[in-house]
């Protein structure tokens, strides 16, 4: 049995195990331990987990709430998109996520960024996310794991095409 099943229940594992990232963010109760939390859980799922540095934001949207702290995580799964995003969703319910304001706060946001070099568009999930290419937020994380900013799916990310200047990295080492 996947150690994930208890959690997720009956999951789609594949037999090949597919490289992911995903994108973590919270500025709600303590988001550093939301964030580790969230990563401890993933870690059930995920082998080989590599954590980037975590860095402090200013919100994405309305601007009277707290600062975010964020990260990205690289690692390998058996599990198929459809049930990694059910983890995903599920370990942010269990920390207490209520979604009620679009970029509202949050007690943690889980983002599948890639599955692989898989491009996936459902009614449910988009991968790669959308976003990534226009968040600095998501972008220096992901440059911490892949410092030549070659993307699963061969897109490439340039450094100088962002301004990290609002980012403020809050460690100084990887897990």
């Amino acid at each position: 049995m996947h150690p994930n099943e208890n959690r997720v229940g009956a999951v789609a594992r594949m037999s090949v195990k597919t490289e992911v990232f995903i994108g973590l963010g919270s500025n709600l109760g303590d988001p550093i331990g939301q964030i580790q939390t969230a990563i401890d859980s993933l870690s059930e799922a995920l082998e080989g987990l590599t954590r980037a540095h975590l860095y402090r934001s200013k919100p994405l949207g309305p601007q009277d709430q707290p600062d975010f702290i964020n990260t990205a995580v690289q690692g390998f799964t058996h599990l198929s998109p459809e049930s990694l995003l059910s983890l995903c969703q599920q370990i942010e319910a269990e920390q207490g996520r209520i979604r009620t304001q679009h970029w509202g706060p949050r007690t943690v946001d889980l983002d599948i960024l890639y599955y692989g070099a898989h491009n996936i568009r459902t009614d449910v999930l988009v991968i790669p996310h959308p976003e990534i290419m226009h968040r600095s937020f998501v972008t220096r994380p992901l440059l911490d794991l892949m410092p030549q900013g070659l993307m699963p799916t061969g897109d490439h990310i340039d450094a100088n095409r962002y301004d990290f200047s609002e980012l403020i990295r809050i460690d100084h080492h990887k897990d």
